[in-house]
């Protein structure tokens, strides 16, 4: 799949990593963009928008982005529950990121994340 074509949603609960986050993908070029402000919400949408990928943080409330990946997985819908995920955190912590991969995500990068960084994990989510 083209990266430009992707449907593209974004959950986050600061503002200004949402909107740096959106801002970044524009900039690549992609343009189908969603972004909610928690893993509830998120959840409700992506049910509805079936986007390519997810870029989630993992610290929020109520429902950060571990959980809300486990409710994704947990989705009777095969489509829906094999959604591509990347997470994006601040928390580099070991305990987080051992925590997180095993959750069947195609990566995780460090907040704020460069932008050849973001792309190139968005192109290899995509490919696979």
């Amino acid at each position: 799949m083209d990266i430009k074509s992707a449907r593209i949603v974004v959950v986050d609960d600061e503002s200004i990593m949402r909107t740096f986050i959106l801002n970044s993908l524009r900039r690549l070029g992609i343009l189908d963009l969603y972004a909610f402000e928690d893993g509830a919400e998120a959840l409700r949408e992506v049910i509805k928008l079936k986007p390519d990928l997810v870029l989630t943080d993992v610290h929020m409330q109520p429902v950060g982005g571990i959980e809300f990946v486990r409710q994704l997985r947990g989705l009777p819908n095969n489509q829906l529950s094999n959604t591509k995920v990347i997470f994006l955190s601040a928390d580099s912590s070991v305990a987080t990121v051992g925590e997180a991969l095993p959750l069947g995500v195609s990566g995780y990068l460090v907040k704020p994340p460069m932008l050849n960084s973001l792309a190139a994990k968005i192109e290899q989510a995509l490919r696979t």
